[in-house]
C-alpha cells in the first residue's frame, strides 16, 4: 500500500513540475536595436503574452547582459561579444534563434575626417565597453593603424552617448548602433567606418539560453521561432502599420528613419548554409539551433 502511494506521490509530482515549467512566465532581457524589432513587434501585438513570454527592455546592451548575469531574466537577445563575455563567466549559455546580421548597422561616428583622425594628438572615443562596441573600434583601430596612446576611452551607454554634441575643438570618435546614430548624426557626427564596409567583422543578433531551458521549454520556444518569423514577414509587409507599433521601442523615431535604420540590417531567421558554416566556429551550432 505505501509503495502504491509513493508511486502515484511521484507521478504527480512529475505532473505538477512539468506542469509549472510549461505555464511558467518566461522573461527575455533586450535593448533598443532595430534588428530587435521583430521582438517589439511580437509584444505589442500581444504574440508574446500568448505564450507567456515578457520583453524586459533596458537601455544598453551592457545593462541587458547584466539582467541575464544576475538571474533576472531567463533569455536574452545579443551579439556573439555578450554571448561570449557571459560564457567566460561560467554560464551555461547557447544561441537558441538567430535573428539578424549587421549590415551597417553597428558603426564608428566622428566630427573629423580619417585624415583628421590620424593627425590627432587626442582622440576622444566613446563606447559601451562590455558590448560588441568593444570588438567595432578594436577593428577599426587596427585598419587605420591609430595609436591607442593618443585615445581615451570612455564608457557610457547609449542613452547618454546620443546627446553629445560635435565639437571644433576636439577629436571624437563614438562607437554607436541603429536607431542611436539618428541622434548623433542631427548633432553633427557622420559615418566614418560601419559593419557595412568592416570586411573583417561579422555582428550576429541572436536569443541565447540555457540548455536546459531549451530542453525544459522546447514547444514553447518553437512557438517563439515561429512568431519571429512571423513579426518579421509581417514587418516586411506593411512597414507602416509595424512602424506605429514599434516605435516607441526605438526612441520615437520618424518613419522615414525607420524605414531606413531597416536597411542597416540582414534577417537571418532563416539562415543560409553558407552562414551557417561561417558562424560555426563562433559557437553557433546548428543542431541546436531552432529552425
Amino acid at each position: 500500500m505505501i509503495k502504491i502511494l509513493l508511486y502515484l506521490f511521484f507521478i504527480l509530482f512529475l505532473f505538477t513540475s512539468c506542469t509549472q515549467n510549461e505555464t511558467k512566465e518566461l522573461k527575455i532581457s533586450t535593448n533598443s536595436w532595430i534588428g530587435y524589432t521583430p521582438l517589439f513587434y511580437a509584444q505589442k501585438k500581444g504574440y508574446l503574452k500568448d505564450i507567456n513570454i515578457k520583453l524586459i527592455t533596458n537601455v544598453s546592451l551592457a545593462e541587458s547582459t547584466a539582467f541575464y548575469d544576475v538571474g533576472k531574466v531567463d533569455m536574452l537577445t545579443a551579439t556573439q561579444h555578450e554571448y561570449y563575455s557571459l560564457k567566460n563567466t561560467g554560464h551555461d549559455l547557447i544561441p537558441i534563434i538567430l535573428l539578424d546580421r549587421s549590415n551597417g548597422g553597428d558603426m564608428v561616428l566622428s566630427n573629423k575626417n580619417i585624415t583628421q583622425i590620424k593627425k590627432a594628438k587626442k582622440i576622444y572615443t566613446y563606447l559601451e565597453i562590455d558590448s560588441i562596441n568593444a570588438e567595432i573600434i578594436e577593428d577599426f583601430i587596427k585598419f587605420h593603424q591609430l595609436d591607442k596612446k593618443n585615445m581615451e576611452f570612455i564608457n557610457k551607454d547609449q542613452a547618454q552617448i546620443q546627446d553629445l554634441r560635435a565639437s571644433k575643438n576636439k577629436t571624437l570618435l563614438v562607437v554607436t548602433y541603429s536607431p542611436y546614430d539618428i541622434t548623433l548624426k542631427k548633432h553633427g557626427f557622420h559615418v566614418v567606418a560601419s559593419t557595412k564596409n568592416m570586411h573583417s567583422i561579422l555582428v550576429i543578433d541572436a536569443l541565447y539560453a540555457k540548455n536546459k531551458l531549451l530542453k525544459t521549454h522546447k514547444k514553447r520556444l518553437q512557438d517563439l521561432k515561429n512568431i519571429i518569423d512571423i513579426s518579421i514577414t509581417e514587418i516586411q509587409n506593411n512597414p507602416h502599420s509595424s512602424y506605429k507599433l514599434v516605435k516607441s521601442f526605438l526612441g520615437d523615431i520618424s518613419y522615414n528613419e525607420y524605414v531606413e535604420s531597416l536597411k542597416l540590417i540582414s534577417w537571418i531567421n532563416k539562415p543560409s548554409h553558407k552562414l551557417l558554416e561561417r558562424i560555426k566556429s563562433m559557437g553557433y551550432d546548428e543542431n541546436r539551433l531552432i529552425q
